[in-house]
């Protein structure tokens, strides 16, 4: 008779393309059989009880504990960031080790590695984030780390510490289509930001709820414009992130009409936050501060089309964008004083736990998207851009045991989101006091139960590096080519 280290019985289980009961055997961390009936023993045995069981969530894109160059400080590091994606659903997270100017990136991955060692409970993978692409880091630094396993990358149009010139983007995109890489772009305009900033400081309107003022969606409009024709000069696909607004939407619609390979991300604070979450309250004049992130979030008549990319196809997945500050304290939302102007509070919001369970109560219960398209959004496809699939992404034999139990609440009993209840180290949540009707019972991480029945049950350090595969095959070919 078979033995297996844990079954899952009476699952109902739903992956991109099935939906169907049966009993789950894991073995070494990995799934080894999915059976109706399954026989054998199991060190341990879970009755799914005919719930839903979806593959563990992949994250891929999240910020733990990284530098900063304002004082400010990241609410999460590597334990208690991952301790609340797993509590939330989430079994791999891909966050950033990000180079400082003049630095090389090998630097900075040397870096994450020892940031992260000892306290990850989850396993992860690192994007890199270029800001200084000399042509040694284009040339060689990329290359040898793309054959190390760090396959995707990060480059911003805007902040500028951190910001790259069209010339150095195009470098960047050429290594990528040459070395089978993906490029994830943050796309607004860096100069209108800082126009419009500088005229909104001189009228004295300094308040949070400028930060939107500041950042409209014509400045996320152009931007996305821009990436989405500088890949197709270089002939690469290319990945925007955090996709805020209808008008940048219209021009990913408009790449794909042409058939470019353009991909797009979108996050929850875009689906569940507006613009009048940055307002001031009478009591907290940094009120506001707490939904701060760039994009900001847009009018609530905006939210319709971001729901509409979900359901249609037109984004290929769905992040947290989890950059967690304290809303108290000297180094956090009010690191440059009470009073600070919006363009000097940190930009970011904590939202790793909260994903899955915003985008299944909403998403999936309320009939927006169907529980195909979730597993899509939150597992299958961040795995396969970033080259994690299939071992990661799907519920099939010989995949990472990587699983969510899900509870659905009936009328009456829905969860409130209270920041209490969440296992981050920031001291509040943006969406708090919102009904959900649903939340992870359990979360089973390579066939270890991390999360079961409101209790953490993971060890610091029990998480795992992963090297990433290329997400596509190198392109050796002259860019030039579609062009002459």
């Amino acid at each position: 008779m078979s033995k297996y280290d844990l079954i899952i019985r009476n699952a109902d289980i739903a992956t991109v393309g099935d939906r169907y009961r049966a009993d789950i055997g894991v073995r070494d961390g990995r799934i080894s059989a999915i059976a109706q009936g399954l026989e054998g023993q199991a060190v341990r045995e879970l009755d799914a009880g005919g719930r839903l069981v979806t593959p563990g969530g992949v994250d891929g894109h999240c910020h733990f504990d990284q530098p900063t160059s304002d004082g400010s400080r990241f609410a999460d590091d590597f334990f208690t960031g991952t301790r609340s994606a797993a509590c939330g659903g989430t079994t791999t997270v891909l966050p950033f080790a990000a180079q400082q100017r003049g630095h090389s990136l090998q630097e900075a991955v040397d870096d994450y590695h020892r940031r992260a060692e000892g306290k990850a409970v989850i396993d992860y993978a690192f994007h890199l984030i270029v800001s200084d692409a000399t042509r040694d880091v284009t040339q060689r630094e990329l290359p040898a780390l793309i054959e190390k396993g760090y396959t995707s990358f990060k480059i911003y149009m805007t902040y500028d510490d951190m910001k790259l010139d069209d010339r150095q983007v195009i470098e960047v995109l050429a290594a990528a289509r040459k070395h089978g890489a993906m490029t994830m772009i943050h796309a607004e305009n860096s100069d209108c930001i800082a126009w419009l900033t500088e005229q909104l400081l001189d009228a004295g309107l300094t308040a949070p709820r400028y930060h939107a003022s500041s950042r409209p969606m014509a400045v996320e409009r152009e931007a996305t414009h821009r990436a989405i024709a500088l890949a197709e000069l270089v002939d690469t696909p290319i990945l925007i992130v955090h996709v805020s607004g209808r008008e940048a939407v219209e021009q990913i619609h408009w790449a794909r009409g042409r058939g470019l390979p353009i991909h797009a991300e979108t996050c929850p604070q875009y689906l569940f936050l507006s613009a009048e979450d940055l307002g001031i309250d009478d009591a907290d004049p940094m009120h506001g501060a707490r939904c701060i992130c760039s994009p900001p979030p847009r009018d609530k008549a905006n939210q319709p089309f971001i729901w509409n990319g979900l359901a249609s196809g037109l984004f290929s997945i769905v992040s947290s964008d989890h950059a967690p500050f304290n809303m108290n304290g000297p180094d956090g939302k009010r690191v440059a004083g009470e009073n600070a102007s919006f363009d000097r509070i940190p930009n970011g919001i904590p939202g790793v736990e909260t994903r899955l369970p915003l985008l299944m109560s909403e998403g999936v219960l309320a009939g927006r998207i169907d529980v195909h398209r979730f597993v899509e959004l939150t597992a299958t496809n961040p795995s396969r851009l970033y080259g994690l699939y299939p071992r990661k992404g799907t519920i099939a034999v010989g995949s990472d045991a990587d699983l969510v139990i899900w509870d659905v609440f009936g009328e009456g009993e829905e969860r409130t989101i209270e920041n209490a209840m969440l296992h981050h180290a920031a001291d509040y949540t943006p969406y708090e006091g919102m009904k959900l009707r649903a939340w992870p019972a359990v979360t089973v991480s390579r066939g270890r139960v991390v999360w079961k029945d409101g209790e953490f049950q993971a060890e610091p350090g029990s998480g795992a590096f992963l090297p990433c595969l290329r997400p596509r095959a190198p392109n050796a070919g002259n860019p030039l080519q579609k062009w002459i």
